[in-house]
């Protein structure tokens, strides 16, 4: 697994490790599981109410601090400026570490349109060295743009819902064009029907692998960076081994032809969805 180069010059590894509902104990071995197999981006939320779970598990690992990119996010009922300051500092205190490695925006929220001054909150406790890069979730082009005009700040990593149903291969080019890495929250479809899909099963055989595999070394060769999850050792350890093969031109277009124009799980459009 290699890293890539984020605008603000920190490096992001190529696969991460979602944690949303691993809570409690079961939630600490599941991480600490995690980190054990090579994952370095931890990838939680102040909504996910887990953060302690993710700090506990980052003190029981045997990986050092400096190695792992710690992620965490704003929720909208804290955008005001002041609010997302103190957010940023609880969501530290939780973790119990010293600073957060990525921080994001959960979602714009844009009829409370309030994102921009979270923004600035954000740039300003990056200065003050509580947050190493920033970032945003489920941004369409317009907010980024605003973000860019308001502030002159683009966000380093944007991470929207991205699985074979639902491609956004618009979006991925947009962020590219920006230098925005595009990372995917449900890489694998949240374990619908995404993972026994046909076609990619085909595939899978065609590569001895399993479909997991196929579809995470289609994000990797897209450039995008997924966030799968598992409790299990053994799918985390397979999630992780995609780097052995490349799929060919023609079967990556077969994932691709598989895309949806709305093929969101939950019909959570950020142009009108709100999360709190």
């Amino acid at each position: 697994m290699e890293n890539l180069n984020m605008i603000d010059g920190q490096l992001l590894p190529q696969i991460g490790f979602g944690t949303y509902k691993l809570n409690g104990a079961q939630g600490v071995h599941a991480i600490v599981n995690a980190l054990n197999q090579g994952y370095r981006i931890l990838d939680t939320a102040y909504n996910y109410e887990n953060e302690g779970t993710v700090g506990k598990a980052i003190e029981r690992s045997h990986v050092s601090r400096d190695q792992i990119i710690v992620t965490s996010k704003l929720p909208g009922r804290y955008q005001d400026y002041d609010a997302a300051l103190t957010a940023i500092q609880e969501s530290i205190y939780r973790l119990n570490v010293d600073y957060i490695d990525l921080y994001l925006i959960h979602w714009p929220n844009p009829r409370h349109n309030k994102y921009v001054e979270a923004w600035q909150a954000m740039i300003d406790a990056q200065k003050a060295g509580l947050i190493k890069s920033i970032g945003v979730c489920n941004f369409l082009p317009e907010h980024i743009e605003k973000l860019e005009k308001e502030t002159g700040v683009l966000p380093t990593v944007n991470q929207i819902e991205l699985h074979p149903y639902f491609n956004q291969q618009d979006m991925v080019e947009y962020n590219a064009t920006k230098g925005i890495i595009t990372e995917a929250w449900s890489p694998l479809g949240r374990a619908s029907e995404v993972i026994k899909d046909k076609d990619i099963s085909v595939i899978a055989e065609k590569y001895n692998k399993t479909i997991p595999q196929i579809i995470l070394r289609w994000h990797v060769q897209l450039g995008v960076v997924p966030i799968p999850k598992s409790t299990s050792i053994t799918r985390q350890i397979q999630n992780l081994n995609v780097f052995d093969f490349n799929l060919e031109v023609e079967d990556v277009e077969k994932i691709n032809n598989l895309s949806q124009k709305d093929g969101r799980l939950k019909g959570q459009d950020p142009a009108t969805y709100e999360e709190f």
